[in-house]
């Protein structure tokens, strides 16, 4: 099985910086988006054999995720079952008959790190929900998490230390939600593989200079630590400020 999440930085905007070619390339079961930031009927895509799932932020031009599935779930669920959280678009749960897949747009801390108390509220509610899935059935989690987890998950650690998506707070959250059962997939194959990220700011030509982030992911349940293929970071394909991600499964019985 072949999973792609990608943070598209609108879906528009990308669709015309050639989105549906990198779709067709990277040839996934399971195609998750963040940061749509659109409303589903604000753009037709045909994508023959694949079924759309959406969820947008209440406010418009904002946040909003997206899942196109070749294999039509048991269920779909939209947010995390809690109304200060769900306004936003940020979740979408596909249940399949042996595992769940969750796609995540985490919260950014924003500027003077703004927004890191509710982020914090996020993170553990968000923990929490994806627990009481990994009771049920193994889960694995793919979006833009906001943050990079370790120093060689940046280019500069040393001055990001007090920025949001670095800071001690936010990689603490990330590292509890592995303790509590979780495997960064592309760490756990490439323990000491250095200067690949999956963002970069548009300011100072940070691409051209690889000065990036390693923020997108992959995760998946201990339970799934057989399964595990491969995990890709497609950083030559552009259209976004990020770029995609991939994960590869055997088939789970």
């Amino acid at each position: 099985m072949r999973f792609v999440s990608w943070n598209v930085n609108g879906l528009r905007a990308c669709v015309n910086k050639g989105f549906i070619e990198s779709f067709k390339k990277l040839d996934a079961d399971f195609f998750c988006l963040q940061e749509t930031k659109m409303q589903p009927e604000q753009l037709s895509l045909q994508l023959e054999g694949y079924e759309q799932y959406w969820n947008s932020a209440q406010k418009k031009g904002y946040s909003g995720t997206a899942v196109f599935s070749r294999v039509k779930p048991l269920n779909v669920y939209y947010g995390i079952n809690m109304e200060k959280h769900d306004q936003e678009g940020r979740v979408i749960t596909l249940e399949m008959q042996e595992f769940y897949l969750v796609t995540v747009y985490t919260p950014n801390s924003k500027n003077e790190l703004a927004r890191l108390p509710y982020r914090m509220e996020w993170e553990d509610d968000f923990r929490s929900y994806l627990l009481a899935l990994n009771k049920k059935k193994p889960v694995v989690v793919c979006g833009d998490l906001n943050v990079a987890h370790n120093d060689i998950d940046l280019k500069n650690p040393g001055t990001n230390h007090k920025n949001a998506g670095f800071t001690d707070e936010e990689r603490e959250k990330f590292s509890k939600l592995l303790e509590t059962g979780f495997i960064d997939t592309f760490r756990y194959l490439y323990p000491d593989k250095k200067d690949i990220y999956s963002w970069w700011s548009y300011m100072r030509k940070s691409r051209d200079r690889n000065a990036g982030w390693r923020i997108d992911y992959f995760l998946i349940s201990d339970f799934l630590k057989n399964n595990l293929k491969e995990a890709y970071i497609y950083d030559d394909i552009l259209g976004s400020d990020h770029c995609p991600v991939g994960l590869e499964l055997k088939k789970i019985s």
